[in-house]
This record gives structure tokens, sequence and C-alpha cells, in this order.
């Protein structure tokens, strides 16, 4: 049977607290979608990033890292409700808080920004996935046939596959029907990031030596040297903030407590996990592998056994990266139906949802716009990911286009806006100094990993 379904129109999102939405977060489920969307693919480039940037830079730059990110967020955490934090109307997306506080333009802007990377995710997770299949089939036929046999599987098959599988997840109604996805995803992200911060430090044990320099790995050139430390800094970019999901995750609070304290608490205490394993298998990994550390710390096969243990984590990588997909590409669903639907507020295609019941399980609401466009989300996402199955590169560029204008412009400016900061005040003079350090900081992790993405599409 159908049954008519009122979308909310897209110029009501910054309205009154009765907007029917059933908020039942807390801080707990929080934490989870934070590490859900921070503890992903990124955790897995570190060892190497460490690796380019040496014994000093590799560690300073995580902990510089993990302080900007929580500065972000804490900047952000207050721009969920405007024009006071506590009691203002609620701003429930990003690009919602920009429009409110620093005017349409701006917003256009950071809309596209965010989209952008959205789907940018969404591409490297693809990549991922589809390389963590992959090498659980080479981890087997490397047990078989000894380390030196010639185990070669194309992955494409299996990006066709997670696809397949994300088109079925993307039927999921909305980020408040995700927290299950969210605690398995974190759960697995736990796992997986244990056995690689494990795994480095059993060989750094077992090889009897720290391997490594200060300097970090050598490279042919000086120029190719400065190339590949930009393109560890966007990997290392790629892998910390979250700014841009972070009021999407804040709107699934309920209150009190207040939303913005919840998610300042939620953020100390993901951040302070994340470094945790973020040190372990970055400074580990290295330490095991010195110069020779892979791009990926559990696909590139430094560690070959126990074969069983490298094939599990490979398997909650794949399973968390099933939810993290999600997790980026629900606020892109969200704005598209909430946008389609105020263009077209009668149309029955959009409107419309018919319940299916399936043996076993409830009834399940389909609405024909919804398996549409979301089908086409995930095919292109897929279909790119075919064209550009490249890990580190794909990363770097990631993160150096998020680092920036998302994670920092955004938040400062509405943070200096919202609490009336003085021009060339000592604050503000503090919070333009650090946006102008940090957009250096992007622009040369930018230029690094498009030339890296350059170079390994050329050979």
């Amino acid at each position: 049977m159908a049954v008519e379904l009122e979308l909310q129109p897209l110029d009501s999102t910054n309205d009154k607290d009765d907007d029917n939405t059933i908020r039942t977060g807390t801080l707990w489920s929080t934490i989870a979608h934070i590490i859900t969307a921070v503890i992903g693919s990124g955790v897995l480039s570190l060892a190497w990033s460490t690796a380019q940037l040496g014994w000093i830079g590799g560690p300073v730059a995580l902990f510089c890292f993990a302080f900007v990110t929580y500065v972000s967020a804490t900047l952000m955490s207050d721009c969920y409700r405007s024009p006071d934090p506590i009691t203002g109307a609620r701003n429930r997306s990003f690009t919602d808080a920009v429009r409110v506080i620093l005017g349409e333009k701006q917003a256009w802007i950071c809309g596209l920004l965010q989209y952008v990377s959205f789907y940018g995710t969404g591409i490297a997770y693809v990549v991922t996935t589809a390389t963590c299949m992959s090498a659980i089939r080479k981890s087997g036929c490397y047990h078989t046939q000894g380390h030196d046999a010639e185990c070669y599987y194309k992955r494409n098959i299996y990006m066709l596959l997670f696809g397949v599988v994300e088109v079925v997840m993307s039927q999921i109604p909305d980020f408040h029907s995700m927290v299950w996805v969210s605690v398995v995803a974190a759960a697995m992200s736990f796992c997986y990031a244990s056995i690689g911060f494990g795994l480095g430090c059993a060989q750094v044990i077992e090889n009897g030596t720290i391997a490594g320099s200060i300097t970090g790995a050598p490279a042919a050139s000086v120029a190719h040297k400065l190339w590949i430390t930009f393109q560890a800094l966007g990997d290392i970019a790629f892998a910390y903030p979250y700014a841009i999901i972070l009021l999407e995750i804040q709107d699934t609070v309920k209150s009190p407590p207040a939303e913005n304290k919840v998610a300042k608490r939620a953020s100390a205490i993901a951040i302070l996990l994340t470094t945790f394993f973020y040190l372990g298998c970055g400074c580990f990994g290295y330490a095991a592998f010195g110069k020779d550390t892979p791009g990926n710390l559990l696909t590139g096969f430094g560690f070959y056994e126990p074969y069983w243990l490298v094939d599990f984590a490979n398997a909650c990588i794949i399973i968390h990266l099933i939810g993290g997909y999600q997790l980026f590409s629900q606020p892109v669903f969200a704005f598209s139906e909430r946008w389609f639907t105020g263009k077209f507020p009668n149309s029955g295609f959009l409107t419309k949802f018919y319940e299916l019941k399936l043996p076993l399980l409830p009834v399940f609401r389909l609405n024909l716009f919804r398996l549409c466009f979301r089908t086409a989300y995930v095919a292109s996402t897929t279909g790119i990911a075919l064209v550009f199955p490249y890990f580190n590169e794909i990363l770097g560029v990631l993160g150096a286009l998020n680092l920036w204008p998302l994670a920092i412009y955004f938040p400062v400016e509405m943070y200096i806006v919202q609490r009336r900061v003085e021009a060339w005040s000592r604050k503000w003079v503090v919070l333009e100094i650090f946006s102008g350090v940090l957009m250096v900081v992007s622009v040369v992790a930018l230029v690094g990993s498009v030339a890296g993405l350059i170079e390994a599409k050329s050979k």
C-alpha cells in the first residue's frame, strides 16, 4: 500500500525546537558517531605518514592535528544553536549554521565544499574496502604458497560488491536511525586499530631494534621529499577532523543537558581515544618497518603472520567502512530530499511511501525517489573509485581540501561573529593566526597530494 509522507521543507531547518524530530542521542551515542567518523581508512596510512616525516615530525604532527581537531570541534559545537549556543534556534547542518551566521553566499561555498568532501570520502571508502577484500585473499595465498609468491587479485569486483551492499544500506531512512550502525562500526574500528597497534609492537620486539630516523624515509630528490612530506600531512589531516559532520551528529542529541556541552565532552573523549590509537599505529608501524613502511599498514603486507589475525583486522575494516560510508552519505541524502521536496511538494514520486512486508522482517517503507537517488549516488562513487583506485593520494587530497576551509575557516569565522569578538582584540588575533597557519598547511598538503595523485595515475 502507498502512504503519504510529509518531508520537512528546506527552509525550516533552522526553525524552532518543535520540528517533530524525536532526538534520543546521548553522550555515548555521540562518541560512537564521532569515532565512526574519525577512525576510518585514514588510520591505516599513519605509519606511512610518520615514516615520511620522521621520528620528530611524525609524532609532533599527530599531536598538533589532535589539538587542532579539538579546537575546531569546540568552536563548531557552539554553532549548533544561534544566536545563543544553548537557547537559540537549531542549525541542523553545517551549511545551515553558515547560512544563519555568515550569510547565504558563504553558505553556498561551504555547502559545495562539504558535499564534495562527503562524496570524496565515499570514494576513498570504496577504494579502501576493495583493498581490504583483496588483502584477505592475498593473505591466504601468501600463507599457503610463501611470502614470495605472485599473489595478485584485481579489486574491481570487490568495489562493485561494496557498491551493492551500500545500495541496500543507503535505504536506512536518516541519521537518527543509524545509532546501531555507528556502535558496530566504532567497535570494529577499535578492533582493527588495536590489532595494527599490537602487530607493530610485536614486530618491534621481534626485530629487537627501533627502525627509522629523525628525518624520515629517504627520497630520490629534495623536491620529491617535499612532495611526499606534504602528502603525509594531507593524510594525517584526513585522519582527524570531523567538523563537517559534527552538527549533523549533534542534531541527534536529546537535551538537557545542552547539546553543545554533550558534543564538547564527547569530542574530548573521542579525540583522546583516537590519538592513543593513532600514535600506536603510526609510531609502532614506523618503528617496525622504517623506510619500508607500507602505505596501508594492514593491506600493504608488512605483516604476513599470523595470517588469520591480519584477515580478521581487514574484515573489521570492511564492516567499519560499510557503516562509515553511510555516516558521510546520510547528510547528502537528507539535503537532496529536503531540497527536491521543497521544489516539488506535490510530487507523488517524492512523497509516497510503499509499505513492503518481508518474511521475518519488520515492515519496510520504500520511497521511489529515495531508492533511485541513493542508488545513483552509490553507483557514481563506485564508478569514480574504479577509475582512481589510489589509497594514499586520495586521502591526502581529501584531507587537504577538508582541513582549512571546513575544519578551520568556517568554525573560526562563525565563532567570531556569534560571540561578537572585536577585531584586533587578543582573541581575534589568536584565532586569525590559527586560521592562517592552517591555511598554509592545507595548501602545501593539497599541492603534494595532487602531485602524488598525478604521479600514481601516470605510472
